[in-house]
Parts: structure tokens; sequence; C-alpha cells
């Protein structure tokens, strides 16, 4: 399938967050459909020419024809020049560091998603990556760590999970760039709602479409997105990244993909209200006397704020963390004693969830262990706050 068989009536570019709600305009080519219908062939006939009529062969090589939809409107979401669908963010994720050479020298954040931090511990030496950990949030130490020796990829997440570091993004892209090295951005929390790291330099956009961009917990997906402006590293990454993805098979199913697309559909106006909810329950907990402090990049005292506000619109997400007062146990207790949060891992969906990280973690965890992370969902602020309220103090009754 093209553009031009997909029968939208656009002819001019619109916001993204109309490109996003009418999914660039997609249409069935056949009947005029809205949304578009699942195809749910692995493999394609072709004519008595042996041509294949809209460009597909085999569901691995071209995915199905829904990729195409979804990765041109993420892409356009990003300012991006064209993105991958993958099957999870960790294949997403990951294929960024196995495309890169052997021997490939990586710096990395020392706080980031637990899940590639693991990876890269168990992988990365095996396939000859020298993996380089930096506070992100020191663009000193960032620069020392990528100019020690020479670096092919920086990689940030900002904020970060789960403590919401936040990385200057702009002056990380201008260390990676000066020594060489490209620049890769984990843009999942944030999304490009708040966040456009494109604008600040970024070379590379990967997503866990499963959290903000689907946002309803039923879809486990990853994007990858290419920078607008074509340079020779960038186009041979990219290249890379899509004959891991036809060859190594990491493939979104035709359903997860509907549902995916259907996700993007409304992130715009979910993300605005979660956003919205996240600054009231930050702002009621900060000097909380049974909080000893509370992690959000939109707190005017939190220490990433005002880079986080100069690199980000309209909110700062819906991720937040509340470091509670008292023995670590107290936290779990907290979480225990919740009864409208959801003790659930994961996050960006429309409940809201709470996860005592260290304990999910377990062994190797970096998380601190007086912490819980919280996922904003679309509920009433009060509710949230009053199920903290009531939570926080039975757990602290339980301590007398």
């Amino acid at each position: 399938m093209t553009h031009s068989e997909t029968f939208t009536p656009w002819t001019q570019e619109y916001r993204p967050e109309t490109r996003a709600a009418q999914g660039d305009g997609w249409r069935c080519p056949t009947t005029g459909a809205l949304p578009p219908p699942i195809g749910l062939g692995a493999t394609y006939a072709r004519d008595d020419q042996y041509r294949s009529p809209a460009g597909l062969a085999y569901l691995r090589d071209q995915g199905t024809p829904g990729y195409e939809q979804v990765e041109q409107v993420v892409a356009g979401l990003e300012g991006g020049s064209d993105a991958l669908v993958l099957s999870s963010g960790m294949a997403a994720a990951t294929a960024v560091f196995q495309v890169l050479p052997a021997g490939a020298r990586v710096v990395v954040p020392q706080t980031m998603y637990f899940g590639l931090t693991k990876w890269l511990r168990e992988f990365g030496p095996a396939r000859g990556l020298e993996v380089v950990q930096a506070p992100m949030n020191d663009l000193d130490a960032v620069a020392a760590a990528v100019d020690a020796a020479p670096t092919a990829l920086v990689w940030a997440e900002s904020p970060a999970n789960p403590t919401w570091t936040v990385t200057d993004l702009a002056g990380c892209a201008e260390i990676a760039h000066r020594a060489g090295a490209l620049f890769g951005v984990d843009n999942t929390v944030a999304t490009p709602v708040h966040s456009r790291p494109f604008a600040l330099g970024a070379d590379l956009i990967m997503h866990s479409g499963t959290k903000y961009l689907n946002g309803h917990t039923d879809v486990v997906a990853g994007l990858l997105v290419r920078a607008p402006e074509s340079t020779e590293a960038r186009d041979a990454i990219w290249e890379r990244l899509q004959l891991h993805r036809r060859l190594t098979g990491p493939i979104l199913g035709p359903l997860e993909t509907y549902l995916l697309m259907r996700g993007i559909r409304t992130l715009f106006p979910r993300m605005r209200q979660i956003s919205a909810t996240a600054q009231t329950v930050a702002e009621h907990f900060a000097g909380h006397p049974l909080i000893r402090r509370v992690a959000y990049p939109g707190l005017p005292t939190d220490p990433g704020h005002e880079i986080s506000a100069r690199q980000m619109t309209g909110g700062f997400s819906g991720m937040l963390s509340l470091h509670v007062d008292g023995p670590w146990q107290q936290s779990l207790r907290t979480a225990n004693h919740c009864e409208l949060f959801i003790r659930a891992t994961s996050l960006g969906g429309v409940e809201s969830l709470v996860e005592h990280r260290y304990t999910f973690e377990g062994p190797g965890s970096t998380s601190p262990k007086d912490m819980l992370r919280l996922s904003i969902g679309l509920e009433s602020p009060a509710d949230l706050v009053a199920d903290l309220e009531q939570a926080l103090e039975k757990a602290a009754k339980d301590n007398r």
C-alpha cells in the first residue's frame, strides 16, 4: 500500500494532534472504511506476471499492511523521516546496540530502564560492546566518558525511569556529535506530546509503544524513528536496523499493530490529562510529613526542573516517584495498602499503577528501597490523592 492509495482527502500538513487523531487520514483503499482493516496474511500471492500487487511478499520481511500507517504517523509526530515497528520496546532498544560494529564503545545512563541495563550487562560484553555508564544529568561527566576513547553511540532517557533524572538532551547531542558518535534517545516517557528530541539534536528515537503510545495496557510494541536529515552515519545505522528486523524477525502482529494505532489516536488528550493529574499529585505530596521526597520534573524544587521546562512543552508526563519516610519497608507496605492504585509493573496506561521497583527488579536493582514508582492514569486526581493518603497513614500505623 502506498500513501496515494489511502483515500485521504488531505491536501495540507496538519498539527501533530490532528495527525494522531485521524491517523494521517488513512482509509481502507478498497472500501474507504475507518479505520483501515486488519490484514492477517503471513504470505501474499503474486499475479501471473509474478508481481506483488501491494509490494508485500512475507510478513517477516515487510510486516503487515498496518505497519505503514503506524510508522508514518509516529515518524510524523516525532518530526522524523521514517520509522520501524518492532515487537517490543526491548526489541527496539536492543536492536540499536546489536547492529553496532563489534568492539563498539557506548556511553549509557547510570539510571535508565532496568531491562535495558540488565541486557547490556548480560549480553553487551559477549557481543563485543564496551559499555560505559555515566550520570547523564552531569554534562561534564558525560563529556569525560565520551572523550575517554572513540565512542560509537551515546544513549539517553529523559526523564529516566524510575528516578526521573533529567538529561540535557541538546547538551548531550553536542558532546556526542563533537566526538563523532551517534546520539539515541528513549522518548517513551516524555512522548512527542511533551518532547521533540530531533529538535534537540538526536539521531535516533526509540519508543516502548507498550506504554503511552498504545496507552491501554493491552499491547507490547516498540518503535524506532529516524532523524529528518540524512547523514552517512544515520543512513548506515538505519539500513542495518531495517535488515536486522527483516532477518531476525522481531515483528509486531497484525492485531497488535491495529491496537497500537488505535491507541495513538487518543495520545494527545490522554497525555494532557495524565500530565495535569501527575502535577496535581506531585504538588500535593511535596512537603508531606510522610514523604521524604517527591521526584517529578514538574516541581520547581526538582533538580531537573529548569532543563525539563526548557526541553518539554505542555506538561512533564505522568510518571513520578514517592520516597516514603521511615524504614524502607514502609514504602512497600504503602503499596500494599493502596486500593485504587493497582500494584502492577509497566506504565503509561489509563489505569494508575504503583510499584515498589526495588522488590520487582530483584538482585542487582539500583532503585532506592524507599521509592514507590507511580504511573498516573485517567482517574480523578482527588481519588488518587485520597487513596495514597489512606495507604500512607495505614503503613505508618503498621510501623508504630
